[in-house]
């Protein structure tokens, strides 16, 4: 466990206090964890449930759109698109000025299936905060959102 305290940080000089990248580690791992849980009943993997999020908000990307957005490599995206198009979840077609390029966009299963895939996969997110007031979740969201910018890492209108 990486317990050395952020330079200057408010644990700065606090032995034994873990970084807040572990914690952030440590947060996802379980994060993941429950959701894996929540959506397993569905015959889903995460990674196959952060595509249907992704597709039900952005429908008509590309492979490599799709990896981007969902945090995966493009090689993992068509594995996972694969799969979801066995499953009958999404349909793929050619993009009309670049033939090359498949678009995917949710059938009328997946939205369905990703409705009952979200009430779940929302009652982890009402546990994970649920020792925290209406203000802490507004300001954790917030600071989570200004980390994921600093790092370069999306979630703006690309």
């Amino acid at each position: 466990m990486a317990t050395k305290p952020a330079a200057g940080g408010p644990d700065a000089g606090e032995a034994g206090v873990p970084t807040l990248l572990y914690l952030v580690g440590r947060l996802d791992r379980v994060v993941r964890r429950g959701i894996q849980e929540a959506v397993k009943e569905f015959g889903l993997s995460v990674n196959e449930y952060s595509t249907l999020s992704v597709l039900a908000h952005r429908h008509g990307l590309s492979n490599a759109q799709l990896a981007r957005r969902s945090l995966v490599s493009p090689q993992s995206a068509n594995e996972v698109l694969l799969a979801l198009e066995r499953k009958g979840l999404v349909a793929r077609s050619a993009h009309p000025a670049h033939g090359r390029i498949l678009q995917t966009r949710l059938t009328a299963k997946g939205r369905r299936v990703l409705a009952s895939c979200d009430e779940r996969v929302a009652c982890v997110e009402v546990r994970m905060v649920a020792g925290l007031s209406v203000s802490e979740q507004k300001a954790l969201r917030r600071s989570l959102l200004d980390c994921v910018h600093a790092l370069d890492g999306g979630l703006t209108s690309d």
